[in-house]
């Protein structure tokens, strides 16, 4: 392996999504001298196969149904059925706009970008393009790829993962989606839009489980509303072939069949045969174990992302990027608090919250120190312009702070910002109550539930 031992990096990243360049950035930023390994293209799963791609066909599948119920707003439209070509145009010229920014990002902070398949080599080292990259600090940062279970063989033909369906060139007649998380109800909702009979099997006894089960249960009315299809609270137990689709067996006996089925349960870390274990590098089932600073138990090795155990969310790993770039530059930063992380689902209705749920907050501050107050978007106008329906629900410990902000309704995603804010701050419901809010806006629905919650509610019954 051929070693230039001129050049010793004060920091080399293996890996280029989220928290790798995110990481690079802030690092070159503060002066310390980096190098940014990826075998792909820079940006990775996010920008390429996750979160850009999808929020753009979601996008497009609001278009369809806005071209759908033009009618309900005096507009004369109709809708002739979608094109998946030009679909993907928009689509890919989205991401190669972003694609081209970062790489001039990276240019312009004298990153050293090196593209190639690493490895782990030492605790200072990475070895890729028969080269050995040293460091004096190494970040591992290789993402995430979806998961299967034992015997479902995805073949991205009739089975597929979401890097298959991200990339679709057809409108499928019907889909069953498996998995009931994120992925899955923003796959089923784009398809819904398109115009796909979809049915959504979830093993657990909601959609979107993570989140307070108010917010499940107004998805799943919306998701019926929608001509959404789904089970719940029976686990998959096996996929077979039929003569032109799929069939798809449930623990009690179920059976769907449709054209295709989308494995959305999950993404599992990138970490197999790169050398972390030979290194040292603590490890449970796949995922680098992490301090509360991204700091392995090698001491000159860090890691984020999805490759850790915490929320697979971009923007989480653009944090812990950041913080490991100023904690190796010197700084004091400060431990991410995962439950102050907005967290969004971009299905029709959005669904986005902050925070810990009703039933965490029993659990932590007990059940007759909990407050919680939900205010229908039927009371805030600009909610009513837009004909969509939900509610903001709010957590508060008694006499004490929001703990919890829980939102359903379309464009909920855009609000989340105030919450992330409310909760992060410990505000209390009559410190939010004085803020002025602007009329008619949906953040004015937040701004009402704490008057509410504060004991003087305006356009909301006593």
């Amino acid at each position: 392996m051929a070693n230039d031992a001129s050049t010793v990096f004060d920091l080399v990243i293996l890996g280029g999504g989220s928290g790798g360049y995110a990481a690079a950035l802030r690092g070159a930023q503060l002066g310390l001298d980096v190098a940014l390994i990826e075998k792909n293209k820079l940006g990775g799963t996010c920008l390429h196969n996750g979160c850009i791609p999808a929020k753009a066909l979601l996008h497009a599948g609001e278009i369809a149904d806005q071209a759908r119920e033009a009618g309900q707003f005096g507009v004369k439209a109709t809708f002739e059925g979608i094109d998946m070509a030009a679909v993907h145009k928009y689509k890919d010229d989205v991401i190669a706009g972003l694609y081209k920014g970062l790489q001039g990002l990276i240019a312009s902070r004298k990153v050293t970008h090196i593209q190639g398949e690493g490895r782990l080599s030492s605790p200072t080292s990475v070895d890729v393009n028969g080269q050995r990259i040293q460091g004096r600090h190494v970040l591992l940062a290789t993402g995430s790829v979806p998961k299967s279970l034992p015997g479902l063989e995805i073949d991205g033909d009739r089975i597929i993962s979401s890097d298959h369906g991200l990339f679709l060139d057809r409108v499928p007649k019907s889909a069953i989606v498996l998995g009931g998380g994120v992925i899955g109800v923003e796959f089923a909702s784009a398809w819904k839009s398109f115009g796909t009979d979809v049915t959504i099997v979830e093993g657990l006894k909601h959609l979107v489980p993570v989140e307070d089960e108010n917010s499940s249960k107004l998805l799943e009315r919306a998701f019926r509303k929608r001509g959404i299809n789904f089970s719940l609270g029976a686990f998959f137990e096996k996929a077979e072939y039929t003569a032109d689709g799929v069939k798809v067996t449930l623990a009690n006996g179920k059976e769907f069949e449709a054209e295709i089925l989308l494995v959305a349960i999950g993404r599992g870390p990138v970490s197999q045969g790169l050398g972390y274990e030979e290194q040292g590098v603590a490890m449970d089932r796949g995922f680098v174990l992490v301090d509360e600073y991204m700091q392995t138990n090698v001491p000159t090795i860090s890691a984020v992302g999805d490759l850790v155990p915490t929320l697979q969310l971009a923007h989480v790993g653009y944090s812990e990027g950041i913080l490991v770039a100023e904690r190796l530059a010197g700084l004091k930063p400060v431990p991410i608090d995962y439950d102050g992380v907005p967290r969004v689902t971009y299905c029709h209705p959005e669904v986005a919250s902050v925070g810990i749920t009703e039933a965490k907050a029993k659990e932590i501050y007990g059940a007759d120190k909990v407050v919680a107050l939900k205010y229908n978007l039927a009371g805030n106008g600009k909610s009513k312009i837009l004909k969509t329906g939900g509610e903001i629900k709010l957590v508060q410990v008694k006499d004490g702070a929001v703990v919890g902000v829980h939102m359903v309704g379309d464009r909920m995603g855009e609000q989340v910002g105030e919450a992330q804010l409310i909760y992060n701050w410990e505000a209390l419901p009559a410190e939010v109550a004085q803020l002025v809010h602007a009329h008619p806006t949906q953040s004015e629905a937040l701004g009402e539930a704490h008057m509410a919650l504060a004991g003087k509610p305006l356009h909301a019954h006593d």
